[in-house]
């Protein structure tokens, strides 16, 4: 997006969204994910940067963008998980969570699986927390495309997602923030 553009908010017709107990994963990712440390919150920008790769096909993340997400995290509103391997940043992403709602802005890997990796130690911090029952809890990716859909993101309708906005946010925020 040029420098000079408004932010506006998305609101799609159909939105991915990822449940926590519908995360499929397979048994290729499980030991996949024994190679990695998750972190969260120790590389927010670099996280972001990393999601800003100009290289990116339809990259949007300019720097207005990277600031306000900065901005943001300073606050307590946005939050990265990253996935770590041999003291590296190797994968992650990042969103905004308020209450039980997790809104997944962008995610990134320079290791096969990082950002696979990632989600799963997302999913599984948010079930970890004691108001984090599958039902209380949700993961906005957005986009339900191709590779999402294989790790169990599904797609619903706007109106599906607006009714559920008003119970997600009124779930307390989750412990994996450290709030």
């Amino acid at each position: 997006m040029p420098e000079g553009r408004s932010i506006g908010w998305w609101c799609p017709a159909y939105r991915g969204v990822l449940q926590l107990d519908g995360l499929r994963v397979s048994r290729s990712l499980r030991r996949s994910a024994r190679d990695f440390e998750i972190r969260v919150d120790t590389a927010f920008d670099e996280v972001v940067a990393a999601c800003a790769d100009p290289r990116r096909p339809h990259g949007w993340i300019d720097g207005r963008i990277a600031r306000a997400y900065g901005d943001l995290h300073r606050l307590g509103w946005a939050h990265s998980v990253e996935a770590w391997r041999d003291g590296r940043l190797a994968g992650g992403l990042y969103g905004v969570a308020i209450g039980g709602l997790f809104a997944g802005e962008s995610m990134f890997h320079h290791v096969t699986d990082a950002s696979k990796v990632a989600l799963l130690g997302l999913v599984e911090g948010l079930r970890s927390d004691p108001a984090g029952a599958a039902g209380n809890r949700l993961i906005d990716v957005q986009w339900a495309t191709r590779h999402l859909t294989g790790l169990g993101v599904r797609q619903i309708t706007r109106a599906s997602y607006l009714a559920a906005l008003e119970g997600l946010l009124a779930v307390p925020t989750a412990a994996l923030w450290g709030e």
